[in-house]
Protein backbone atom coordinates (compact mmCIF):
# COMPACT_ATOMS: atom_id res chain seq x y z
CA UNK A 1 0.00 0.00 0.00
CA UNK A 2 2.43 2.66 0.81
CA UNK A 3 4.63 1.65 -2.66
CA UNK A 4 1.54 2.63 -4.31
CA UNK A 5 0.82 5.65 -2.29
CA UNK A 6 4.53 6.91 -2.82
CA UNK A 7 3.79 6.12 -6.33
CA UNK A 8 0.39 8.12 -6.90
CA UNK A 9 1.51 10.83 -4.36
CA UNK A 10 3.11 13.38 -6.87
CA UNK A 11 -0.40 13.02 -9.21
CA UNK A 12 -2.36 13.84 -5.78
CA UNK A 13 -0.86 16.74 -4.71
CA UNK A 14 -0.96 18.17 -8.44
CA UNK A 15 -4.63 17.71 -8.12
CA UNK A 16 -4.32 18.86 -4.55
CA UNK A 17 -2.40 21.86 -6.32
CA UNK A 18 -4.98 22.43 -9.06
CA UNK A 19 -7.94 22.53 -6.27
CA UNK A 20 -6.86 24.78 -4.10
CA UNK A 21 -5.39 27.35 -6.57
CA UNK A 22 -8.66 27.40 -8.59
CA UNK A 23 -10.71 28.01 -4.88
CA UNK A 24 -8.10 31.17 -4.09
CA UNK A 25 -9.23 32.40 -7.79
CA UNK A 26 -12.64 32.32 -6.70
CA UNK A 27 -12.15 32.97 -2.98
CA UNK A 28 -13.03 36.98 -3.17
CA UNK A 29 -16.79 36.01 -5.30
CA UNK A 30 -17.57 33.36 -3.08
CA UNK A 31 -16.67 35.43 0.28
CA UNK A 32 -18.56 38.20 -1.52
CA UNK A 33 -16.26 40.40 -0.98
CA UNK A 34 -16.88 44.06 -2.12
CA UNK A 35 -12.87 44.64 -2.36
CA UNK A 36 -10.42 42.34 -2.54
CA UNK A 37 -6.18 43.90 -2.16
CA UNK A 38 -8.09 47.21 -3.26
CA UNK A 39 -9.83 45.72 -6.04
CA UNK A 40 -13.64 46.91 -6.08
CA UNK A 41 -15.90 44.06 -6.57
CA UNK A 42 -19.29 45.60 -7.06
CA UNK A 43 -22.23 43.15 -6.47
CA UNK A 44 -19.73 40.62 -5.62
CA UNK A 45 -20.63 36.99 -5.98
CA UNK A 46 -20.13 33.97 -7.91
CA UNK A 47 -21.61 35.05 -11.19
CA UNK A 48 -18.31 36.84 -11.51
CA UNK A 49 -16.31 33.45 -12.32
CA UNK A 50 -20.05 32.15 -14.53
CA UNK A 51 -20.26 34.97 -16.69
CA UNK A 52 -16.60 34.67 -18.04
CA UNK A 53 -16.53 35.00 -21.20
CA UNK A 54 -17.38 32.53 -23.43
CA UNK A 55 -18.35 29.95 -20.52
CA UNK A 56 -22.45 31.12 -20.91
CA UNK A 57 -21.92 30.72 -24.66
CA UNK A 58 -20.91 26.73 -24.18
CA UNK A 59 -23.88 26.39 -21.80
CA UNK A 60 -26.81 27.03 -24.82
CA UNK A 61 -25.13 23.94 -27.08
CA UNK A 62 -25.36 21.88 -23.85
CA UNK A 63 -29.05 22.70 -23.40
CA UNK A 64 -30.28 23.14 -26.77
CA UNK A 65 -27.49 20.77 -28.62
CA UNK A 66 -27.76 23.67 -31.36
CA UNK A 67 -31.45 23.60 -32.18
CA UNK A 68 -32.14 26.60 -34.07
CA UNK A 69 -35.97 26.67 -32.32
CA UNK A 70 -34.84 25.91 -29.08
CA UNK A 71 -31.92 28.59 -28.56
CA UNK A 72 -35.17 30.89 -29.96
CA UNK A 73 -36.96 29.78 -27.23
CA UNK A 74 -34.01 30.11 -24.70
CA UNK A 75 -34.95 34.42 -24.62
CA UNK A 76 -30.99 35.24 -24.69
CA UNK A 77 -30.42 38.84 -24.37
CA UNK A 78 -27.76 38.74 -26.23
CA UNK A 79 -27.68 40.06 -29.41
CA UNK A 80 -26.17 36.50 -30.96
CA UNK A 81 -28.50 34.51 -34.03
CA UNK A 82 -29.08 31.21 -33.50
CA UNK A 83 -26.44 30.03 -36.13
CA UNK A 84 -23.61 31.82 -34.08
CA UNK A 85 -23.57 29.03 -31.15
CA UNK A 86 -22.48 26.47 -33.78
CA UNK A 87 -18.85 28.46 -33.15
CA UNK A 88 -18.98 26.54 -29.89
CA UNK A 89 -17.99 23.41 -31.16
CA UNK A 90 -20.02 20.23 -29.48
CA UNK A 91 -17.36 18.26 -27.25
CA UNK A 92 -17.27 20.50 -24.24
CA UNK A 93 -21.11 21.57 -24.20
CA UNK A 94 -21.53 17.60 -24.12
CA UNK A 95 -19.64 16.92 -21.28
CA UNK A 96 -21.37 19.78 -20.08
CA UNK A 97 -24.79 18.33 -20.61
CA UNK A 98 -23.45 15.41 -18.71
CA UNK A 99 -22.98 16.34 -15.56
CA UNK A 100 -25.59 19.21 -15.81
CA UNK A 101 -28.40 16.25 -13.73
CA UNK A 102 -26.14 17.12 -10.98
CA UNK A 103 -24.53 20.09 -10.80
CA UNK A 104 -26.85 22.25 -13.22
CA UNK A 105 -25.62 23.53 -16.38
CA UNK A 106 -23.93 26.69 -14.92
CA UNK A 107 -21.65 24.89 -12.28
CA UNK A 108 -21.31 21.92 -14.44
CA UNK A 109 -19.59 24.02 -16.88
CA UNK A 110 -17.18 25.18 -14.46
CA UNK A 111 -16.78 21.42 -12.90
CA UNK A 112 -15.90 20.14 -16.35
CA UNK A 113 -13.15 22.41 -17.04
CA UNK A 114 -11.55 21.97 -13.22
CA UNK A 115 -11.98 17.98 -13.88
CA UNK A 116 -9.89 18.07 -17.10
CA UNK A 117 -7.12 20.16 -15.38
CA UNK A 118 -7.08 17.89 -13.26
CA UNK A 119 -6.65 15.10 -15.74
CA UNK A 120 -4.11 17.48 -17.71
CA UNK A 121 -2.19 18.36 -14.78
CA UNK A 122 -1.59 14.55 -14.40
CA UNK A 123 -1.46 13.65 -17.91
CA UNK A 124 1.23 16.27 -18.08
CA UNK A 125 3.04 14.81 -15.46
CA UNK A 126 3.26 11.58 -16.51
CA UNK A 127 4.38 12.25 -19.95
CA UNK A 128 7.45 14.31 -19.00
CA UNK A 129 8.26 11.58 -16.47
CA UNK A 130 7.88 8.30 -19.35
CA UNK A 131 9.66 10.66 -21.80
CA UNK A 132 12.22 11.58 -19.43
CA UNK A 133 11.39 14.77 -20.49
CA UNK A 134 13.00 16.59 -17.33
CA UNK A 135 15.13 15.61 -14.59
CA UNK A 136 12.31 17.14 -12.31
CA UNK A 137 8.42 16.44 -13.85
CA UNK A 138 6.50 17.30 -10.48
CA UNK A 139 8.12 20.92 -10.08
CA UNK A 140 7.98 21.63 -14.16
CA UNK A 141 4.09 20.50 -13.94
CA UNK A 142 3.80 22.93 -10.67
CA UNK A 143 5.04 25.53 -13.44
CA UNK A 144 2.84 24.48 -16.26
CA UNK A 145 0.00 25.24 -14.41
CA UNK A 146 0.29 28.98 -13.39
CA UNK A 147 1.30 30.56 -16.72
CA UNK A 148 -0.97 33.73 -15.60
CA UNK A 149 -3.93 33.35 -18.82
CA UNK A 150 -3.94 29.72 -18.10
CA UNK A 151 -4.40 30.33 -14.22
CA UNK A 152 -8.00 32.05 -15.49
CA UNK A 153 -9.38 29.19 -18.63
CA UNK A 154 -9.03 26.99 -15.66
CA UNK A 155 -11.15 28.44 -13.36
CA UNK A 156 -13.46 29.54 -15.62
CA UNK A 157 -16.03 27.72 -18.09
CA UNK A 158 -13.48 26.93 -21.33
CA UNK A 159 -12.78 24.30 -23.27
CA UNK A 160 -8.91 24.68 -23.16
CA UNK A 161 -7.69 21.68 -20.69
CA UNK A 162 -10.24 19.48 -22.29
CA UNK A 163 -8.64 20.85 -25.76
CA UNK A 164 -5.18 20.29 -24.09
CA UNK A 165 -5.95 17.16 -22.66
CA UNK A 166 -6.84 15.66 -26.11
CA UNK A 167 -3.85 17.04 -27.33
CA UNK A 168 -1.43 16.05 -25.34
CA UNK A 169 -2.72 12.48 -25.10
CA UNK A 170 -2.44 12.44 -28.62
CA UNK A 171 1.36 13.49 -29.15
CA UNK A 172 2.15 10.93 -26.58
CA UNK A 173 0.32 7.84 -27.74
CA UNK A 174 1.61 8.71 -31.11
CA UNK A 175 5.72 8.94 -29.59
CA UNK A 176 4.60 5.60 -28.54
CA UNK A 177 3.65 4.33 -32.05
CA UNK A 178 0.43 3.93 -30.43
CA UNK A 179 -1.57 5.37 -33.89
CA UNK A 180 -5.10 3.99 -32.95
CA UNK A 181 -5.33 5.83 -29.35
CA UNK A 182 -3.42 8.63 -30.90
CA UNK A 183 -5.67 9.53 -34.03
CA UNK A 184 -8.49 8.59 -31.18
CA UNK A 185 -7.50 11.53 -28.97
CA UNK A 186 -6.43 13.68 -31.70
CA UNK A 187 -10.28 13.07 -33.20
CA UNK A 188 -11.78 14.39 -29.84
CA UNK A 189 -9.73 17.15 -29.79
CA UNK A 190 -10.39 18.28 -33.33
CA UNK A 191 -14.14 17.57 -31.58
CA UNK A 192 -13.65 20.01 -29.03
CA UNK A 193 -11.69 22.71 -30.92
CA UNK A 194 -11.27 23.56 -34.55
CA UNK A 195 -7.80 23.73 -34.47
CA UNK A 196 -7.08 20.57 -32.85
CA UNK A 197 -7.33 19.14 -36.99
CA UNK A 198 -3.54 20.72 -37.36
CA UNK A 199 -2.72 17.89 -35.36
CA UNK A 200 -3.13 15.96 -38.95
CA UNK A 201 -0.90 17.90 -40.52
CA UNK A 202 1.76 17.47 -37.70
CA UNK A 203 1.65 14.06 -37.86
CA UNK A 204 1.84 14.00 -41.44
CA UNK A 205 4.76 16.37 -41.75
CA UNK A 206 6.61 13.74 -38.69
CA UNK A 207 5.68 10.61 -41.05
CA UNK A 208 6.98 12.33 -44.29
CA UNK A 209 10.20 13.43 -42.37
CA UNK A 210 10.53 9.38 -41.17
CA UNK A 211 9.97 7.97 -44.83
CA UNK A 212 12.45 10.31 -46.14
CA UNK A 213 14.71 8.82 -43.88
CA UNK A 214 13.89 5.37 -44.16
CA UNK A 215 11.39 4.82 -46.91
CA UNK A 216 8.96 2.68 -44.84
CA UNK A 217 5.21 3.42 -44.75
CA UNK A 218 3.55 1.91 -41.79
CA UNK A 219 -0.06 0.72 -42.57
CA UNK A 220 -1.05 1.29 -39.07
CA UNK A 221 -0.56 5.35 -39.00
CA UNK A 222 -3.60 5.25 -40.92
CA UNK A 223 -5.46 5.40 -37.71
CA UNK A 224 -3.99 8.78 -37.48
CA UNK A 225 -7.53 9.89 -40.07
CA UNK A 226 -9.41 9.49 -37.07
CA UNK A 227 -8.44 13.05 -36.61
CA UNK A 228 -10.63 14.51 -39.48
CA UNK A 229 -12.58 12.15 -38.97
CA UNK A 230 -13.19 14.06 -35.39
CA UNK A 231 -14.13 17.31 -37.28
CA UNK A 232 -15.89 15.30 -39.89
CA UNK A 233 -18.32 14.02 -37.15
CA UNK A 234 -19.13 17.28 -35.49
CA UNK A 235 -20.14 18.75 -39.48
CA UNK A 236 -22.62 15.74 -39.54
CA UNK A 237 -24.01 16.58 -36.29
CA UNK A 238 -24.44 20.15 -37.38
CA UNK A 239 -25.64 18.86 -40.05
CA UNK A 240 -28.90 16.72 -37.93
CA UNK A 241 -29.59 19.20 -35.57
CA UNK A 242 -29.28 22.59 -38.05
CA UNK A 243 -30.06 21.72 -41.41
CA UNK A 244 -26.60 22.76 -42.19
CA UNK A 245 -23.06 21.06 -42.81
CA UNK A 246 -20.87 24.29 -42.88
CA UNK A 247 -22.96 25.81 -39.72
CA UNK A 248 -19.16 26.07 -38.19
CA UNK A 249 -18.42 28.52 -40.82
CA UNK A 250 -21.53 30.36 -41.38
CA UNK A 251 -21.99 30.97 -37.50
CA UNK A 252 -20.12 34.35 -37.83
CA UNK A 253 -16.28 36.00 -37.31
CA UNK A 254 -14.98 33.00 -35.77
CA UNK A 255 -12.41 32.31 -37.98
CA UNK A 256 -9.61 34.39 -37.16
CA UNK A 257 -6.72 33.53 -39.85
CA UNK A 258 -5.83 36.65 -41.10
CA UNK A 259 -2.06 37.76 -42.46
CA UNK A 260 1.09 37.24 -40.39
CA UNK A 261 0.85 39.09 -37.09
CA UNK A 262 -2.42 40.32 -38.19
CA UNK A 263 -2.98 41.18 -34.20
CA UNK A 264 -0.99 43.87 -34.70
CA UNK A 265 -3.39 46.37 -36.01
CA UNK A 266 -5.93 48.20 -34.00
CA UNK A 267 -8.24 49.09 -36.24
CA UNK A 268 -9.48 45.44 -37.28
CA UNK A 269 -11.88 43.64 -35.48
CA UNK A 270 -11.16 41.45 -32.34
CA UNK A 271 -8.07 43.61 -31.93
CA UNK A 272 -9.38 47.10 -30.98
CA UNK A 273 -6.48 48.80 -28.94
CA UNK A 274 -2.70 49.41 -29.49
CA UNK A 275 -1.31 48.35 -26.25
CA UNK A 276 -0.14 44.38 -27.09
CA UNK A 277 3.13 44.59 -26.55
CA UNK A 278 2.50 41.61 -24.36
CA UNK A 279 1.76 39.29 -28.06
CA UNK A 280 5.15 40.70 -29.31
CA UNK A 281 6.92 38.51 -25.98
CA UNK A 282 4.48 35.31 -26.62
CA UNK A 283 5.51 35.66 -30.15
CA UNK A 284 9.04 35.79 -28.41
CA UNK A 285 8.72 32.71 -26.29
CA UNK A 286 7.22 30.20 -28.59
CA UNK A 287 9.05 30.74 -31.74
CA UNK A 288 12.45 30.08 -29.46
CA UNK A 289 10.30 26.94 -28.45
CA UNK A 290 10.29 26.18 -32.07
CA UNK A 291 13.87 26.44 -32.40
CA UNK A 292 14.94 24.78 -29.64
CA UNK A 293 12.74 21.45 -29.92
CA UNK A 294 14.18 21.90 -33.67
CA UNK A 295 16.76 18.51 -32.56
CA UNK A 296 14.33 17.24 -30.17
CA UNK A 297 14.13 13.02 -30.56
CA UNK A 298 10.16 13.64 -30.21
CA UNK A 299 9.56 14.79 -33.78
CA UNK A 300 6.29 15.39 -33.22
CA UNK A 301 6.66 17.83 -30.43
CA UNK A 302 8.64 19.91 -32.99
CA UNK A 303 6.58 20.01 -35.52
CA UNK A 304 3.25 20.70 -33.16
CA UNK A 305 5.17 23.64 -31.69
CA UNK A 306 6.05 24.82 -35.78
CA UNK A 307 2.86 24.49 -37.05
CA UNK A 308 0.52 25.74 -33.85
CA UNK A 309 3.14 28.63 -34.00
CA UNK A 310 2.43 29.48 -37.36
CA UNK A 311 -0.96 29.44 -37.12
CA UNK A 312 -1.24 31.55 -34.38
CA UNK A 313 1.02 34.33 -36.06
CA UNK A 314 -1.82 34.70 -38.97
CA UNK A 315 -4.48 34.98 -35.89
CA UNK A 316 -6.24 38.61 -36.21
CA UNK A 317 -7.46 38.73 -32.37
CA UNK A 318 -6.27 40.36 -28.96
CA UNK A 319 -6.26 37.77 -26.73
CA UNK A 320 -2.99 35.37 -28.72
CA UNK A 321 -2.16 34.71 -25.25
CA UNK A 322 -5.72 32.05 -25.13
CA UNK A 323 -5.48 30.91 -28.84
CA UNK A 324 -1.30 29.76 -28.23
CA UNK A 325 -1.92 28.55 -24.48
CA UNK A 326 -1.51 25.05 -26.30
CA UNK A 327 1.96 26.09 -27.20
CA UNK A 328 2.40 26.58 -23.58
CA UNK A 329 3.09 23.12 -22.91
CA UNK A 330 5.52 22.82 -25.92
CA UNK A 331 7.15 25.65 -24.44
CA UNK A 332 7.55 24.38 -20.75
CA UNK A 333 9.35 21.33 -22.02
CA UNK A 334 11.62 23.21 -24.06
CA UNK A 335 12.79 25.13 -21.40
CA UNK A 336 12.59 22.66 -18.73
CA UNK A 337 15.92 23.29 -17.22
CA UNK A 338 15.23 26.87 -16.91
CA UNK A 339 11.53 26.55 -15.39
CA UNK A 340 13.09 24.00 -12.56
CA UNK A 341 16.02 25.43 -11.87
CA UNK A 342 16.53 27.22 -8.48
CA UNK A 343 16.48 30.73 -9.74
CA UNK A 344 13.71 30.24 -11.58
CA UNK A 345 11.56 28.88 -8.63
CA UNK A 346 12.36 31.66 -6.36
CA UNK A 347 11.26 34.64 -9.04
CA UNK A 348 8.44 32.01 -9.28
CA UNK A 349 7.83 32.12 -5.80
CA UNK A 350 7.98 36.18 -5.71
CA UNK A 351 5.48 36.30 -9.22
CA UNK A 352 2.58 34.05 -7.79
CA UNK A 353 0.75 36.80 -5.65
CA UNK A 354 0.88 39.13 -8.97
CA UNK A 355 -0.29 35.93 -10.93
CA UNK A 356 -3.26 35.76 -8.58
CA UNK A 357 -4.02 39.39 -8.48
CA UNK A 358 -3.68 39.23 -12.41
CA UNK A 359 -6.52 36.35 -12.17
CA UNK A 360 -8.50 38.44 -10.18
CA UNK A 361 -8.69 41.56 -11.71
CA UNK A 362 -8.92 39.89 -15.17
CA UNK A 363 -12.08 38.16 -13.72
CA UNK A 364 -13.83 41.27 -13.01
CA UNK A 365 -13.59 42.92 -16.77
CA UNK A 366 -13.67 39.80 -18.88
CA UNK A 367 -17.03 38.94 -18.14
CA UNK A 368 -20.71 38.84 -20.49
CA UNK A 369 -23.65 41.12 -19.76
CA UNK A 370 -25.76 38.92 -18.53
CA UNK A 371 -28.99 39.62 -16.36
CA UNK A 372 -31.13 37.52 -16.99
CA UNK A 373 -30.04 33.73 -16.00
CA UNK A 374 -32.73 31.97 -17.17
CA UNK A 375 -31.63 30.71 -20.11
CA UNK A 376 -28.63 29.17 -18.85
CA UNK A 377 -30.21 27.73 -15.24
Amino acid sequence: MSKLYNKILPQLVLVGIVIVSTLLVWLPFLLKSPTWFGLPIPNSNFEYILRHFDGPLYVVPAKTLYNPQAIANLGIELPLSTTYFAAHIPLYPLAIKLFAPIFGYLKSMVFVTVLFTSFLAILFYEVVKRLKLSKNPFLLSVVFLFLPRFLVLRTVGAPETMFMFFILGSLFFFEKNKYFWSGLLGGLAAATKTPGVLLFVVYGLTLLERYLKTKKFENKTLWLLLIPVGLLSVFLFYLNQTGDFFAYFNSGDNIHLVAPYAAFNHSLPWVGTGWLEDIVFYFFLYISAVFTLKNSKYRSFFYFALVFTLAVIFVQHRDIARYSIPLWMMACVAFERFFTSKKFLYVFILLLPAIFMYAWNFSLVNIMPISNWAPYL
